[in-house]
């Protein structure tokens, strides 16, 4: 969700010393392997549509490819819920339909990407094998009927889902229209913890992997309260409903099993595409969804996103788009669905698009590192659960509502291919921290419940994203186990447990002049979700040089604090710390039950800092608070892509294969704005000069060469 500033917060020389070594451990991501993609050159901009030829007469394909090149689309999305197309009956696989589209697309100059068919097995694999099905915490079985009903834990599934694909990647991987793979759809968008009986199976084959003895089992969850104690790995039950709740670290685990367990699904499609066809594969992800973002990107050579913001929500393009770009560096990421106009479903649906919006999204994914920005859908669905929803065609093949606006898009594209594939994204200086077992946990344990806070996780990481997007710099989010080269200054929020191993890149991040920012909430559990028994924040006490006394919400207490020449309530749960010989006070707690401790600390590590924000500033006073926390320690980082422009106007910084600075400006509220320019810049379509300020028109965008 798109939020204000002003309301954001009504929501709302040293070593380790911690004997830790020094090394930089084995990250988890594709996002640590930083050579991965070193020689790929992006040589155009995609302009796609997702594209069902099942479900629609033969006769009409070639109208469509002829209509789709008329209009701008360059690349089809095919084949996501075709299984029952394709294999109408077990072992009986036909997928000449395909292979005849994409002999026409190819025919065309249309690129195609290929789906597996796996989010909507057909009806042969399931009925009357309720085994084979979905199961939610509530003990439901799901049906068939919609997608993702089928339990990707149980062989069989998963044994029908290889056939397919590996069918496919034989007869369809070395098509001449084929560019891609896209595993699944929209992996664990409707379902969330599978408690199928062979889930839980595969749950205890988790734990003893993980643990190897049960007797470590219970010595890290403290199984002995409420008499949990287990004899055996099957013992343990997973995370069902019981009389009031089960141990925090059984609720955490069981969720980190089934998004890791979907996330390894994911890499074994993967190896099985890999069989036949080296074409590099992606995933249509959503930061909503269950699975384990980070660890799902080892089966993805390129990240993609789906996003279906209406127009007041175009925030979220901006935070997602810094999250894939940043999780596969090296390789542009993709958009690959939203809406032409509004999203809907049988139970909701979204406002039109103003006009200018769909090319005002499309210009800043591509100016933000997208390499494609893709529509859902070509020819709006006639049957379904999405009749709602928008679309290029209209169900009885017209000319739609967005039609126009997706011809807008296409000129877009146009006019800035040569400028986008001759020049590179600038590498952050900022950097938000994304941890999926920090998710896990808060989904176990919300620490904090003030009323507009988010809800969610994510909603915290992206309220920070959208702080420091808004205050004009450019940034990243990263994932916990991503490497921190580039970066200056790191916020890491609401990461509940510190690893070793992210400790360390941290301080070889901090020696090396880095400013890493953590909290509030950072360090507050153990891995196991515990609470930690050496130091009120863990490995950070040590870290940072503080002494924290005790961790206390202050949600509805009327406390306050002061930080940085102001004044502002405090909110949320608060680290009340006191700080050691060589750690600084930065903000200090006047009043309520925290008083005289510190909620901000400062320690000097080498060319950095470690700065521990202990409690959340809250209201506009606290809005401004964390504006000039975010100002004062970018200067001290020595952050330059800082730009003075105006609320709802991104600059999207970059450079040209000749080394040249070239600015993507863009006007996303729609409501127009401004940017204070460099003396001497020019508009780098024109070679026109331009003055010091420059007005954006409302959905404009501008290339300028800001050193010129």
């Amino acid at each position: 969700m798109n939020i204000s500033r002003r309301d954001m917060f009504k929501m709302a020389g040293v070593g380790l010393g911690v004997g830790v070594a020094l090394n930089s451990g084995l990250a988890l991501s594709a996002s640590s392997m930083p050579n991965r993609n070193k020689d790929y050159k992006m040589k155009k901009l995609y302009h796609g549509v997702a594209y069902y030829p099942e479900l629609w007469p033969l006769e009409g394909i070639d109208d469509d490819i002829a209509e789709m090149k008329k209009i701008g689309i360059n690349v089809a999305r095919m084949a996501e819920f075709a299984w029952s197309t394709m294999e109408t009956e077990e072992g009986k696989i036909d997928l000449s339909l395909f292979k005849m589209v994409m002999d026409k697309m190819h025919k065309a100059g249309i690129d195609v990407v290929l789906c597996t068919p796996t989010a909507t097995p057909p009806i042969w694999l399931t009925h009357n094998h309720p085994e084979r099905l979905h199961k939610n915490e509530d003990g439901d079985i799901l049906s068939h009927g919609a997608r993702q009903h089928a339990s990707y834990e149980h062989p069989t599934v998963r044994k029908a889902c290889f056939n397919i694909i590996r069918a496919m990647a034989k007869e369809l991987g070395d098509h001449p229209a084929l560019i891609g793979w896209q595993l699944d759809n929209e992996m664990k968008a409707h379902v969330a913890e599978d408690y199928s009986d062979a889930a839980i199976v595969n749950w205890h084959k988790w734990l003893k992997n993980k643990f190897g003895t049960i007797d470590k089992l219970n010595k890290e969850w403290g199984t002995h309260i409420w008499s949990q104690y287990y004899h055996s790995f099957e013992q343990v039950p997973a995370s069902v409903k019981t009389p009031f709740l089960h141990n925090a670290s059984l609720i955490t685990a069981y969720k980190m099993f089934c998004r890791e367990s979907v996330a390894d699904f994911m890499l074994d499609q993967s190896n099985v595409i890999r069989e036949y066809s080296s074409l590099p594969i992606t995933h249509n992800d959503n930061p909503a969804f269950n699975i384990h973002h980070e660890r799902s990107m080892r089966a993805q050579d390129f990240a993609s996103y789906d996003a279906y913001p209406n127009f007041e929500q175009w925030g979220s393009l901006v935070f997602r788009s810094d999250m894939y770009r940043a999780a596969i560096p090296g390789r542009p990421f993709w958009l690959m669905e939203t809406s032409v106009s509004h999203n809907g479903w049988l139970g909701n649906h979204q406002p039109p698009h103003p006009p200018g919006f769909l090319q005002a999204e499309a210009s800043l994914v591509y100016a933000l590192g997208g390499e494609a920005f893709c529509y859902w859908l070509w020819r709006q669905q006639r049957t379904g659960a999405e009749l709602p929803h928008s679309a290029v065609k209209s169900a009885w093949n017209e000319p739609s509502i967005g039609y126009s606006e997706v011809i807008k898009v296409g000129e877009s594209r146009t006019k800035l291919e040569p400028f986008l594939v001759n020049s590179t994204l600038d590498v952050p200086e900022i950097a938000v921290t994304y941890s999926d077992h920090a998710r896990a946990m808060f989904e176990t344990e919300n620490l904090d419940k003030r009323e507009g806070f988010p809800s969610r996780y994510r909603g915290i990481v992206e309220m920070w994203q959208a702080n420091i997007t808004s205050l004009g710099y450019h940034r990243d989010v990263r994932f916990e186990g991503a490497e921190l080269g580039g970066l200056k200054l790191l916020f890491t929020p609401a990461m509940q447990y510190v690893s070793e191993e992210f400790a360390n890149r941290v301080m070889k991040f901090v020696n090396n002049g880095g400013i890493w920012i953590a909290g509030p909430v950072t360090g507050t559990r153990g891995k196991e979700h515990t609470v930690p028994t050496d130091a009120g924040l863990g490995l950070l006490d040590k870290m940072a040089g503080v002494d924290t006394k005790f961790v206390v919400p202050l949600t509805k207490t009327g406390s306050t604090g002061t930080a940085l020449g102001l004044t502002s309530e405090l909110s949320g749960w608060c680290a009340a710390m006191q700080a050691k010989p060589g750690t600084k006070v930065i903000g200090s707690i006047n009043d309520g039950v925290a008083a005289g401790n510190a909620f901000i600390t400062e320690r000097a590590i080498g060319k950095g800092k470690i700065v521990i924000l202990g409690a959340m500033p809250h209201g506009d006073k606290g809005q401004a608070m964390v504006d000039k926390l975010i100002n004062h320690y970018a200067a001290e980082a020595g952050v330059k892509q800082h730009y003075q422009v105006s609320q709802g106007t991104i600059v999207a910084p970059r450079t040209d294969k000749n080394g040249k600075a070239l600015w993507v400006v863009l006007n996303m509220d729609g409501k127009g704005g401004e940017i204070n320019l460099p003396a001497g810049s020019v508009d780098a379509q024109t070679g026109n000069k331009l003055a010091n300020k420059l007005d954006i028109k409302a959905y404009q965008w501008r290339l300028i060469y800001p050193n010129s």
